[in-house]
């Protein structure tokens, strides 16, 4: 501890995703009005803004208007309009159209764009910078830390230049602490400082417990001929039987389609993988028929809140808050959370200004527990609150029917007075002897890849002489538990091969090849006894997306 530096800032920001950046850029706009000086940092473990970025994405603009209402004119990425809505039920060899009528109004994409995120982040740091937040990429917040009296006093990075054994290398570098009047987390879905902090201040305890999807994505170049900008097109039904989940391909710029394949993690078979299921959606005729002809350039995938308005935890705590998708606002019907993120960002900086232009420091922002709760974001997720769960409890086709049912009565404003519950995603797993065994078939590396392949294509990199990020609690439980009873599931809902059994010594043993890790972070919620604690390696390892 002694060999730290530390540095004050007013507000400490962990994340430099949509929600992260939207809060320091409307701090800074909040101070700007009012004629003070407010100190604005953001930690960022990626090697750059941008670099741990990963969605579809279709983007609302709604907050985007509210936070920069002049973005149009600020060489924003946003520059493909959707003009086309699509969602197709798939069997394995045929489509069906889904008429859009059949949906609430609400779920039509009319004003959304389609593009990279990750591009949309750099491009927000740019406006924060512009403001004067100052912005440290390749920083990851390890540690959470605390005042006398238990309120959350900022965060220290990891340190730099530790060996796997724990013994300091020559570059060894202590980690900084960034002090805080308050601190915002904005870590994305299943962040490690946020687990730990809806421990410490028990923030789940009133509501349900979140539920996630994993999301496995592509970029593809393929023939102009093809390609029909702003596109949208989304799929349900084949090749999921048992889980549920959906595909989507997005015709974006530059003759580039970004697709990819969403599946609940609640699902009950063992011997399931997302990553084949994925690679085995791409081998629809319908899908096949775009691709064929084109080039994959880049791969990735990523945890996504899937709980919705009763999963929201408890937003604030003594010195601190959630924004973004450390608490958890996609809208899963719309598949959408960029815009809610922001919004979400946007009030925590609305009351964090007010407490700190009042001389506060150090209490809980309970004014923006209030106000989200009040906002558009709460409204729209109180919409669609029943969807994933009826459609875990029912299945796709009858959930689906029973969702849709739901969202039109809720959007004519006809009483539906119940909300439906979660049950964890690492519970219910079917031993290995009940379930039935999933035969994938074989890449051809024309359309559908392995998992080695694809890591290299996310150009995933850490330092191999430092400790492993993901820890087990118990070393025994791989084999003893999960392989005697689940067939060692790890091996396939890890979408980058971080994870495999090997013999030794006539015995099997987990080898977890955490070089591998694209911090999608599925380990650390899918695992049965949740025995796997996922934890920060050294600032900018990980992947390396270029424009996810």
């Amino acid at each position: 501890m002694s060999e730290r530096e530390s540095m004050a800032y007013d507000v400490v920001i962990v994340g430099a995703g949509p929600a992260g950046l939207a809060a320091s850029i409307r701090l800074k706009q909040l101070a700007e009005a009012a004629g003070r000086e407010l100190s604005v940092c953001i930690l960022e473990k990626g090697s750059e803004v941008g670099a741990h970025i990963l969605s579809g994405a279709v983007i609302d603009p709604r907050a985007m208007d509210e936070l920069l209402p002049n973005w149009r004119e600020l060489d924003s990425p946003m520059t493909v309009p959707v003009t086309e809505n699509h969602h197709w039920v798939l069997t394995s060899t045929k489509k069906r159209e889904m008429p859009h009528a059949l949906m609430p109004p609400f779920m039509n994409n009319k004003g959304t764009y389609t593009l990279s995120l990750g591009n949309l982040c750099r491009w927000l740091a740019g406006q924060a910078e512009a403001l004067g937040v100052e912005i440290f990429p390749g920083f990851a917040a390890a540690e959470v830390l605390f005042n006398d009296d238990g309120s959350v006093k900022g965060v220290a990075t990891g340190d730099m230049g530790v060996a796997r054994d724990g013994t300091r290398k020559p570059d060894y570098q202590p980690g900084m602490e960034l002090h805080g009047r308050y601190t915002f987390f904005a870590e994305g879905a299943r962040g490690h400082l946020t687990k730990e902090l809806k421990r410490i201040f028990d923030l789940d305890s009133d509501s349900e417990p979140q539920v996630y999807g994993i999301g496995l994505k592509e970029l593809w170049d393929i023939d102009p001929a093809k390609h029909v900008p702003g596109r949208v097109i989304h799929t349900q039904g084949w090749p999921l039987d048992e889980a549920w989940g959906g595909g989507f391909l997005y015709h974006q710029d530059n003759n580039q389609v970004a697709l990819g394949f969403v599946v609940a993690l609640s699902y009950r078979n063992p011997h399931l993988s997302p990553f084949e299921e994925f690679q085995r959606w791409k081998q629809h005729p319908e899908i096949r028929a775009i691709l064929e002809g084109g080039r994959r350039v880049s791969y990735g995938a990523r945890a996504i809140n899937e709980g919705g308005y009763q999963a929201i935890p408890k937003l604030v705590f003594p010195g601190g808050a959630l924004i973004g998708c450390s608490a958890g606002f996609v809208n899963v019907p719309r598949i959408k959370g960029s815009h809610t993120a922001m919004k979400s960002g946007m009030l925590a900086a609305e009351a964090a200004f007010e407490a700190i232009a009042a001389e506060r420091t150090g209490d809980a922002l309970d004014a923006y527990d209030t106000a989200l709760h009040a906002s558009w974001v709460a409204d729209e997720l109180k919409m669609v609150r029943n969807v994933e769960p009826m459609v875990a409890k029912f299945g796709g086709t009858v959930g689906t029917l029973f969702a849709g049912v739901d969202m039109w009565m809720r959007y004519l404003k006809i009483g539906l007075p119940f909300t439906m519950g979660h049950h964890r995603d690492n519970e219910g797993m079917w031993r290995k002897d009940l379930a039935p065994k999933i035969a994938y078939p074989k890449p051809d590396n024309v359309i559908s890849f392995d998992r080695l392949s694809s890591v290299f294509l996310s150009n995933t990199n850490h330092e191999e002489d430092q400790p492993v990020h993901l820890t087990l609690k118990d070393a025994s439980i791989p084999v003893d538990v999960n392989l005697a009873q689940y067939d060692g599931p790890e091996q396939r809902y890890c979408p980058a091969g971080v994870y495999e059994y090997v013999e030794e010594g006539g015995r099997p043993r987990l080898q977890i090849n955490a070089q591998n890790c694209v911090h999608c972070k599925t380990c650390d919620i899918k695992d049965p006894t949740q025995n796997i604690n996922w934890v920060v390696p050294e600032g900018g390892g990980g992947p390396n997306y270029p424009n996810m």
